[in-house]
């Protein structure tokens, strides 16, 4: 016998901690849907996200290095997989959520365009006079708006809920075109462990990356109070870096960086006295969060990858070259329209061309960019 969605509810009631959302009180779906029998409304989500046409297409996105640069390194959807396991992780612990948390992990990035920030930063470029591009902002569109999978809307048709935890992933996301949220409350307490496990996760395997390209070593690391507590507590000194003891420091690392989040997270929500899901939401300042400490650790090795992995020279020339790839593809569609696919150009009839555009091109993997960039302009290459 399988669980009913009404038993799935009543376990909720039973296991969650009080200021955690449930799926019996959530607001529902804008297009209204009968429920199936053996799943909350959030686990719907989950599912409908890890089905999107979007979702796949992370698979060759870029995360740091480009996805022709090797097999080892991370992509957006290793990314997005490392970030819902560790929201799992902290939402079990803490008593919240763990499918709505699931989802809006899973769902952060559907947005991103092909060539990581690179790309985002040269459509934001392209689209300074038409609104801009955010991949937040974008992650949000393609669930309301852009996928379309079902005959009577478009998007996915998410709970309120879930649409609200992507919405608010990051403070700098523009909320007045997020109609209907109140841009006075914080993210629930699912949103903001999605937030953190996002910073969380690719601190830790960017610098895994890093060392495993060569572009970072050991002896550089020194400096760092973070990596001079992992050495400590490893019992490592300057001896060789094999892969065993990177993956040792790695792991070391994310649950250093886990334990001081729930650590302090609880510290916060006693603090505030958080009793339910409002109480998270109204309190002035997110409740999970890290200890100044930790903080300070993050700071500091952000500043280092920033100066030594992302703006180290073979990441510039990928950057370089990924940005050509997206300006000229954007400004060839921008000036001759009809070479959009069918299902864009139609588009045409409700959204502005520069729009469109930019919806299409942030679609796009990073080699189907490459592949398009040829057939734009390499004279050898077959249509």
């Amino acid at each position: 016998m399988y669980r009913t969605r009404q038993q799935l509810m009543t376990m909720e009631d039973s296991t969650l901690a009080p200021y955690a959302l449930r799926s019996r009180d959530s607001r529902g779906r804008i297009q209204p849907e009968e429920e199936p029998q053996y799943r909350t409304s959030f686990q719907r989500d989950r599912d409908r996200v890890v089905h999107s046409a979007a979702f796949r297409r992370l698979e060759y996105k870029t995360q740091v290095f480009v996805n022709d640069a090797g097999d080892y390194y991370r992509t957006r959807l290793t990314h997005t997989l490392e970030v819902a396991q560790i929201g799992r992780t902290l939402a079990r612990s803490l008593g919240a959520n763990e499918d709505l948390v699931e989802v809006i992990c899973l769902a952060h990035d559907l947005g991103h365009p092909p060539f990581g920030h690179a790309g985002e930063y040269m459509l934001n470029r392209l689209m300074a006079e038409h609104g801009g591009f955010n991949h937040n902002h974008q992650s949000y569109r393609v669930v309301t708006e852009l996928e379309t999978r079902y005959p009577n809307w478009n998007g996915l048709n998410l709970c309120y809920e879930t649409l609200e935890g992507i919405a608010k992933h990051e403070t700098e996301y523009d909320l007045s075109e997020a109609t209907g949220f109140d841009v006075a409350m914080r993210g629930s307490i699912e949103a903001q462990i999605a937030n953190i496990a996002d910073e969380l996760a690719y601190n830790a395997h960017d610098l895994d990356d890093g060392i495993q390209a060569g572009l970072i070593v050991p002896e550089q690391l020194a400096p760092l109070d973070i990596w001079r507590e992992l050495c400590d507590r490893l019992s490592w000194h300057n001896g060789r870096m094999d892969v065993i003891m990177r993956h040792r420091f790695i792991r070391e690392q994310i649950g250093l960086q886990v334990d001081d989040v729930l650590t302090q997270t609880m510290k916060n929500i006693q603090q505030v006295n958080a009793t339910s899901p409002q109480d998270v939401q109204r309190c002035g300042f997110n409740v999970v969060a890290h200890s100044q400490r930790f903080l300070d650790f993050n700071r500091q090795l952000k500043a280092f990858l920033y100066e030594n992995m992302y703006n180290h020279y073979t990441v510039l020339r990928m950057s370089k070259r990924a940005e050509r790839i997206i300006q000229e593809v954007f400004t060839s569609y921008v000036e001759e329209p009809r070479q959009l696919p069918d299902e864009y150009r139609a588009l045409l009839d409700t959204a502005s061309l520069h729009r469109v555009v930019a919806d299409y091109v942030a679609s796009m993997t990073d080699r189907s960019a490459q592949t398009e960039y040829r057939r734009l302009f390499d004279s050898l290459t077959a249509f």
